[in-house]
């Protein structure tokens, strides 16, 4: 049974829980909890020590085996999945080695920074505040993994077996997702969005598409998302569809000569009115522009600017 989109914590099969933060959008990502006797294996933390620690406060309540988190898994580098890692510091913490190497490029201090300095943006600043004005990214201490590994790592929570795939580079440079085979549920952080748009910040998305197959070929019956509600397959291949529609239509424009805002800015996203956060697609298209052999400005300030920019037109 497909638990309710509400926030907290969720039994999506014996002993395997889900911690959910509605909307979904913008930083509010979702975790795991896997227990078995005694053992616990967390599923990424959340974007504040504030939100994490209510999430493991509610853990402890719910299971005794949450009371010591022995393993904790971070699914990739973006802050809303590990700026809570020092709450379980004294766990062993796992990530693929790609993803260890990228969590030092967008530290708590920087991105609190660009939080602070928001006033003085103008409507870049405006944007920065409605989507990260949220979170307290001060006094957190960026606490690394403490192993690491390439490919597939097989783990065991008390007798469950747990398996880890890297399938990145895609929404990250090192996704993984954490697959359940014995309960058919798989953990899939950023590389599924359900219910909002994904942002490619590294690609190539033909990964991120061959991801979606991988995921879809593990045969799980639950799905849970690093955004949105617990779902299936069939939201996986919704995304996979969304990325060979944008490959496609990214195409025609880079090859008409456009800049990636001036192709996000002609693309019908029709089919895809529902979804949120649809500024993202300018980060997309500026993605496969990179795909298909295109060099445009791509860092930070330009990438939020134009989603700033697209955000006020919708």
């Amino acid at each position: 049974m497909t638990p309710p989109y509400s926030k907290g914590l969720h039994e999506v099969a014996d002993g395997v829980f889900a911690y959910l933060q509605p909307d979904g959008g913008w930083g509010w990502s979702n975790a795991g909890l896997v227990v078995d006797g005694d053992a616990s294996l967390l599923v990424d933390t959340l974007f504040d020590l504030r939100l994490t620690g209510e999430m493991l406060d509610t853990m402890r309540r719910t299971t005794p085996a949450a009371a010591r988190i022995d393993t904790l898994v971070n699914t990739h580098a973006n802050g809303d999945h590990c700026f809570g890692n020092e709450l379980v510091g004294d766990a062993r913490i796992i990530a693929s080695r790609a993803g260890a190497e990228e969590m030092s490029d967008a530290p708590p201090e920087v991105l609190g920074g660009f939080v602070q300095a928001a006033p003085e943006l103008g409507e870049l600043g405006e944007y920065v505040t409605s989507i990260f004005g949220p979170f307290t990214f001060e006094g957190i201490t960026l606490t690394p993994p403490t192993d690491t590994f390439e490919g597939t790592l097989e783990l065991t929570v008390g007798d469950r077996p747990v398996r880890l795939f890297e399938l990145g580079p895609a929404h990250t440079r090192g996704d993984v997702v954490v697959h359940l085979p014995d309960e058919r549920v798989v953990f899939t952080g950023d590389l599924l969005f359900h219910g909002g748009h994904p942002v490619v910040w590294a690609g190539p998305v033909a990964n991120w598409i061959a991801a979606c197959d991988r995921i879809v070929a593990l045969d799980a019956t639950t799905v849970v998302p690093g955004h949105g509600p617990v779902t299936d397959n069939g939201a996986v291949l919704d995304l996979k569809a969304y990325l060979e529609y944008l490959t496609a239509e990214a195409r025609l424009r880079y090859e008409a000569g456009l800049s990636p805002i001036e192709a996000a800015r002609e693309i019908s996203l029709d089919d895809y009115e529902s979804w949120g956060e649809a500024e993202r697609l300018v980060v997309n298209v500026t993605a496969l522009y990179r795909d298909f052999g295109g060099d445009p400005p791509s860092d930070v300030v330009t990438m939020f600017t134009q989603m700033a920019e697209l955000a006020r037109a919708t």
